[in-house]
């Protein structure tokens, strides 16, 4: 879903012809999935990626098709791309946007509402979007983006960071659901 500079809808697009070096504003979303011992999911982004290959993010990020809830989209994407049930999503940074460049110069410009979602179980994730992943402590995250924020996504930096300011965990917001 394209968006104006209200953040209103103003329409669609194919997911493949939006990311561009002009990325028109757009509706995304991320979920950080958390799991066994409340640890979080972090995984790497296939080599096939056309952006930010190989770099380590947070559970699963996508995008709503049309006239779909971003909610809905977590669950449909958990579900397609790590193979696994997710619980109903927390709304986290429900404002969250951003705006990062690939070093391949591709573009994203988005409004990304941020969830955290309880995994019902280990993910099998997709191979064309998933290479790696690791449940790692909050805490442990946490850390990584501070010291090594260069093997990370750039939303993912910044998401952990605003969290962190603000004194929520992914974690700690399931709990308290």
């Amino acid at each position: 879903m394209l968006l104006d500079a209200r953040r209103q809808p103003c329409g669609t697009a194919p997911k493949a012809g939006v990311h561009t070096r002009e990325t028109p504003l757009h509706l995304a979303f991320s979920c950080y999935v958390v799991g066994p011992g409340d640890r979080v999911l972090v995984t790497r982004r296939s080599l096939a990626k056309r952006t930010w290959p190989g770099v380590w993010t947070n559970g699963v990020c996508g995008h709503p098709g049309p006239g779909e809830e971003p909610e809905d989209a977590v669950l449909r994407r958990g579900s397609q791309e790590l193979g696994t049930a997710l619980g109903s999503p927390v709304p986290l940074l429900p404002g969250f946007a951003y705006r990062a460049v690939d070093a391949s110069g591709v573009v994203e410009n988005e409004v990304c509402p941020v969830f955290a979602a309880r995994a019902a179980d280990d993910p099998v994730p997709v191979a064309e979007e998933v290479c790696d992943w690791a449940w790692a402590p909050w805490d442990s995250l946490l850390r990584l983006v501070r010291e090594t924020p260069w093997v990370m996504s750039p939303w993912s930096v910044l998401q952990v960071r605003e969290m962190d300011a603000q004194g929520i965990s992914p974690p700690g917001a399931l709990t308290q659901a």
